[in-house]
């Protein structure tokens, strides 16, 4: 199964063209569902206010050299290791799922314009990777889903209850499965096969259309946002927030205070907050 490449099988029933047209489809439906986000949420008006605003209230210059700096740490910490996660397990799911989707996306694309044909010689790295990249969603996802998830690991929600910020990683992790499962019943010759192709494309469908209400877009989103913190904390506007006060009688003056003590921009929830459970 591992080494079976399911599009070159299903070219012998589907035509390779609409295999093709269907991948097109979904790219434009992501390019598409993202600009719409984006307009009707103003994310990007937001942003560059917020930018704006920052760099007017910057206290000190950065340097070509140090945002080149900051550029790299936001891509390898930010992005590439999800720095921005505070606990292990959910870091480690969240990029089983992230790098396996990536594996998985790209392994589908090159499976299906390159080597969606009846008998055709497929190397064995793409087919490996796109079953290798479904199998990290699935353990990143249902691991997510079912033990790290806040409001069922904090909250005491069933795992089962659904809304709709959840549509992501549903159809996410569903697309994965019924594609693992749908490439398993072809290769056994299982009647099978075509209710879990079905599935397979409802799920893979409603993962790239629903782009508009769920946190698909976020993944384009969130470096940009990262760069900004960082950049924020190294010219001194700190993202227009309040930060640690100072013993200073300037300061002092100015909030009509007699004294002033330090005040962490923690606020006290650092590595000592106990972790709620089913508050």
């Amino acid at each position: 199964m591992f080494t079976s490449n399911p599009f070159a099988e299903l070219s012998a029933t589907i035509s390779p063209g609409v295999m093709q047209a269907y991948v097109v489809i979904m790219a434009l439906l992501v390019v598409g569902g993202t600009l719409f986000d984006v307009i009707h949420k103003g994310s990007a008006t937001y942003f560059f206010k917020n930018w704006r605003s920052g760099r007017e209230n910057a206290e000190k210059e950065v340097g070509a050299g140090q945002k080149m700096s900051i550029a790299v740490q936001t891509a390898v910490v930010d992005v590439m290791a999800s720095g921005e996660f505070c606990t292990t397990n959910r870091r480690i799911a969240h990029l089983l799922g992230m790098y396996g989707f990536v594996a998985y996306v790209l392994a589908s694309a090159v499976l299906v314009f390159n080597y969606a044909n009846p008998g055709a010689e497929t190397p064995a790295i793409w087919t490996a990777l796109w079953y290798i990249g479904a199998l990290m969603i699935c353990v990143g996802g249902y691991w997510f889903w079912f033990f790290i998830r806040v409001d069922v690991a904090a909250e005491g929600h069933s795992p089962f209850r659904l809304v709709r910020a959840d549509l992501f990683i549903v159809s996410l992790v569903l697309s994965a499965t019924f594609g693992l499962l749908w490439a398993w019943a072809q290769a056994a010759g299982s009647a099978g096969s075509v209710v879990m192709l079905i599935l397979y494309l409802i799920a893979t469908t409603v993962l790239f259309a629903g782009v508009p209400w769920s946190k698909f877009s976020h993944m384009f989103f969130k470096p940009a946002a990262a760069f900004e913190k960082r950049m924020s904390k190294a010219d001194g506007s700190a993202g227009n927030l309040p930060t640690q006060t100072r013993d200073d009688p300037e300061q002092q003056k100015r909030h009509s205070m007699e004294l002033l003590v330090d005040a962490p921009m923690d606020m006290g929830l650092g590595i000592k907050r106990e972790a709620p459970r089913h508050y």
